[in-house]
């Protein structure tokens, strides 16, 4: 995979018929015609309950060729261990992202707002991680936000997640081969909310292929589910990034 891939967080919405799915589809048909719109998802429903090794079987079985699916780190990790004594869950995360196959992408770790730097447990989580496991690393506390902390990330091959949101800093770097885009929404006061306009999905369209012409693959995913609004954005951006 290499290039710009666009798509939303999670794929199964009540509220995205008619938008993406036909009128009677049942919910099981639902990454069906997901798959036929776009190449690639984030899956959001692994932070809650973190999914079995068969059920990454099935994907793998049931994605198109080409498709690459990005997965969620459990909270158990995440919010409830804080990345502390993560081996356990770091050997359940891999079995799952083996039985995935070629149709991984990147495992997305979104550290908890409250969580304030400490670069010694981020370096030991990163160096437990398997080297084939691409990991993007999502810090919503203002204190990661350091050049010894990407620098941190770069030595791991670990990607920073570039961040569009309510109160979330819009930090444009690119520490591993992966630049990996979280687009939140466009409102200044609530994260999910709202629809990007044309100018700002033209400036991100630019920023996308600023990554790509410097040799790195981008995936890029719209979290403001609410009235499709993730799908019109994605199918847009998608368009202007050619």
């Amino acid at each position: 995979m290499s290039g710009i891939h666009v798509g939303t967080s999670g794929w199964s919405y009540d509220h995205w018929h008619p938008e993406l799915y036909p009128h009677g589809s049942s919910p099981h048909e639902r990454l069906g015609h997901y798959a036929r719109t776009f190449a690639t998802a984030e899956l959001n429903a692994s932070f809650y309950r973190w999914p079995t090794d068969r059920a990454f079987a099935s994907w793998r079985r049931r994605l198109p060729d080409g498709f690459r699916l990005s997965v969620k780190a459990p909270r158990g990790l995440t919010h409830a261990k804080r990345l502390y004594a993560p081996e356990a869950w770091v050997d359940r995360v891999a079995r799952g992202w083996h039985e995935l196959g070629d149709r991984r992408a990147v495992l997305l770790v979104q550290l908890p707002p409250g969580m304030v730097r400490d670069d010694a447990r981020l370096d030991w989580f990163l160096r437990t991680l398997p080297p084939w496991l691409q990991v993007a690393v999502e810090m919503r506390h203002p204190s990661w936000h350091d050049d010894a902390v990407l620098a941190l990330l770069e030595r791991h091959g670990a990607a920073y997640c570039v961040m569009s949101g309510a109160h979330l800093p819009c930090v444009l770097r690119a520490t591993a081969p992966v630049v990996y885009v979280r687009l939140h929404g466009p409102d200044r006061a609530h994260l999910y909310a709202g629809s990007y306009p044309e100018a700002d999905l033209r400036w991100w369209a630019d920023r996308l292929r600023e990554w790509r012409d410097d040799g790195h693959e981008v995936l890029a995913y719209f979290n403001n589910d609410g009235d499709a609004n993730a799908v019109r954005d994605a199918r847009r951006l998608r368009e202007l990034v050619g």
